[in-house]
């Protein structure tokens, strides 16, 4: 562990004096539960402002939810507490597989919602009749905690969202011009993308977690569409610079030199991916040079088709890269400086669509679901008088790492660190606050641990350690205006709240011993069956969609990969599958411009097949021969058939071949006299 930062300790100082202020404000109001203010300012806070404010109004929005439930449900079902049970279990599971649908920080509204039931419910079953002064009592509290992390956030040295989406936008494109270059000087040019390449499109989640913040931030509310836009276009690089490396490397597969022009156009294009200067007389340049390049002398047959599809390709790259230099500026001054317009317009870019396994979510809240009803079903049978405080910890623990692939390592972690926290409580309850008088002495006692514990969380390898023990310490020394230290209801309620953790630990190991393996199966799988509908013509017109969810499936596949013994499962090059997505949609779109559509239909219908009979033997089945010699007639077929729709189908097939046969020898059959692009033409292209 290296030694805290500045900017780590004054995240640190900034969160402990929110929180001291959080707990004065609370104990001067003679609120039931004060400690409640003070741990709520470590759930919000973050090193970024807008950040801390986004999740201050989420968690205040998910308080007031589970306040109002159980206000709602406390006085129906309380005589009959099997009912009740059952309705606090759904209520925190149905809630929590509506956060899961939701990846980013709005989805705490729903989660916390969810375990604010029994949090606030369960404790006054005894007592129904002050229900509604206890939630207000909870909202209050919460809120105080909310507003002092805020305010402090705001007001004390600031660090704006805007200037962590810079510094992440700065790496993501060092990056992708790392790759570029590797792709463009002809070391990265290889068929296959490498999985450390690969994992540029899950570093996207980061970045959608900060453009989602935006919005709370005063000085970066006007950049969010460019920041939208700019994503979209980081997204459409990844396919195009995995197809440019693999029509790159088929140029060069028989063992002959790229030509001169195009070399020195592609070493020139590395230079500038490296230098990130925007210039407009530069993007000129660059065009004309293609222009020169596609109006020059053809090659032969199929490499003549191999190289129109890599300069389209690089066209395509060019204009992206200077939409997102040029975003970048405007993302850099802050604010929206006049009109943008983008050089990349002749296509949609990838969509924002997410995909999700509602099979997995649903069964990921369902034992959720059963482990709370089975802490309810254990408090009511054993009459333990602190059996709230268990409930409270199995649904709270069992719904934080809900989501995960294998929760119960990071339920036993959150197990070890309460303990920690109650020993600390412990020590404080019963050694340190019994000797000091005045709010003052508090302070000075309290701020050693918490100063320490709050430069953890900033780090993201200890965000969760940090965050546990500030709030359960605070919650477990349950600071009030009168001091009183009762070992055995503190003995009581530490054993429940560990036992309901360890309950949430055994059910998961029982409920859920798989990881990630079957997580990556199922994402798989879903790829096969959306490029399936997708050749059988169910889903035309897609194209935004479809590459959205493909893209953002492969990031969710990404980070399960190190983890798989599956041979193919950890080789899988997503890129590939996604440009297969993008070609079959352009056939899709095109065909019905062409003369005679026959022989993409046959195409179409071969690629459905082979994904239909993946799903069907649960495995990676390699295209049959007959697929290649369909892709191969059809190449023949549409160099012969005129208009601008057929070099559209030509690229798209091109892309198909590549992608399904990559190591297939050039076509047998020569084929036919080729028209040239005109550099002018501003048709759409297949994604390879």
């Amino acid at each position: 562990m290296t030694m805290p930062s500045w900017r780590e300790w004054l995240f640190s100082a900034k969160a402990f004096l929110a929180s001291m202020m959080a707990l004065y404000i609370a104990l001067w109001f003679d609120l039931p539960r004060p400690y409640w203010a003070m741990a709520a300012v470590y759930v919000v806070a973050n090193p970024l402002a807008g950040a801390t404010s986004s999740k201050g109004l989420y968690r205040a929005l998910g308080t007031i939810i589970g306040a109002s439930a159980a206000v709602i449900f406390v006085p129906l079902f309380v005589n009959a507490p099997e009912l009740l049970s059952l309705v606090v279990a759904l209520w925190t599971g149905t809630l929590l597989y509506i956060s899961m649908l939701d990846r980013t920080p709005r989805s705490y509204v729903f989660m916390l919602a969810g375990y604010s039931l029994p949090l606030i419910a369960l404790p006054t079953v005894m007592t129904p009749d002050a229900i509604f002064d206890t939630a207000v009592a909870r909202t209050e509290e919460i809120i105080i905690g909310i507003t002092c992390a805020t305010v402090v956030g705001l007001i004390a040295f600031p660090v704006s969202v805007g200037t962590a989406l810079g510094a992440r936008i700065s790496s993501w494109l060092d990056d992708a011009a790392d790759w570029g270059d590797e792709i463009l000087r002809g070391e990265g040019a290889i068929p296959v993308t490498p999985a450390k390449r690969q994992r540029l499109a899950s570093d996207i989640a980061g970045l959608d977690l900060i453009i989602s913040q935006l919005a709370y931030d005063a000085g970066t509310r006007d950049i969010t569409r460019h920041a939208r836009e700019l994503r979209g276009r980081l997204m459409m690089l990844l396919p195009l610079f995995s197809s440019l490396a693999d029509r790159l490397h088929a140029l060069k597969s028989d063992g002959t030199p790229l030509r001169p022009d195009l070399a020195t156009l592609l070493s020139n294009v590395a230079d500038w991916l490296q230098s990130k200067s925007v210039s407009e007389l530069e993007l000129a340049r660059f065009s004309a040079e293609i222009n020169r390049l596609e109006s020059a002398t053809p090659e032969p047959g199929w490499k003549r088709l191999i190289l129109s599809s890599a300069v389209a390709r690089l066209r395509e790259i060019i204009d992206l890269w200077h939409d997102c230099l040029t975003l970048k500026e405007q993302i850099a001054q802050g604010r929206q400086a006049g009109r943008w317009m983008p050089a990349f317009r002749h296509r949609q870019v990838v969509g924002r669509n997410r995909y999700h396994d509602y099979a997995l979510l649903f069964f990921s809240s369902a034992s959720v679901v059963g482990v709370t009803f089975l802490a309810c079903f254990i408090w009511i049978q054993t009459g333990w008088q602190s059996g709230a405080g268990f409930v409270m910890m199995t649904a709270v623990a069992s719904s934080f790492f809900a989501a995960m692939d294998r929760p119960a390592p990071f339920i036993f972690k959150m197990l070890v660190w309460s303990a920690i926290s109650l020993a600390i409580a412990f020590l404080y309850l019963f050694a340190i606050l019994p000797a000091l008088s005045g709010y003052e002495m508090l302070v000075l006692a309290f701020a050693p641990p918490f100063l320490f514990i709050g430069i953890l969380i900033p780090r993201a390898q200890f965000n969760m350690i940090g965050m546990l023990l500030a709030v359960n310490t605070a919650s477990f020394v349950a600071m009030q205006n009168r001091f009183s230290a009762d070992f055995t209801s503190f003995t009581n309620e530490g054993i429940a709240a560990l036992a309901g953790i360890g309950l949430a630990f055994v059910w998961t190991n029982l409920v859920r011993p798989f990881g990630a393996e079957i997580a990556a199966q199922r994402l798989v799988r879903a790829g096969w069956a959306d490029l399936a509908e997708t050749a059988a013509g169910l889903r035309q017109g897609d194209y935004e969609k479809l590459s959205g969810r493909m893209l953002d499936r492969m990031g969710q596949l990404i980070p399960r990969l190190a983890s798989l013994e599956d041979r193919y499962i950890s080789e899988v090059d997503g890129f590939v599958e996604v440009r297969i997505g993008l070609n079959i949609l352009v056939l899709q779109s095109e065909r019905k411009r062409l003369l005679d559509d026959s022989y993409v239909d046959a195409v179409l219908v071969g690629i459905a097949d082979l994904f239909q009979h993946r799903l069907i033997r649960n495995q990676a089945v390699k295209p049959k021969s007959d697929l290649l010699d369909r892709l191969d007639k059809a190449l023949i077929f549409g160099d012969a058939e005129p208009g601008a729709a057929s070099r559209s189908v030509l690229d798209a097939l091109v892309g198909l071949r590549r992608a399904l046969f990559p190591y297939a020898p050039a076509p047998r059959t020569p084929l036919a006299g080729y028209v040239a692009r005109s550099p002018q033409s501003e048709l759409q292209t297949a994604a390879e």
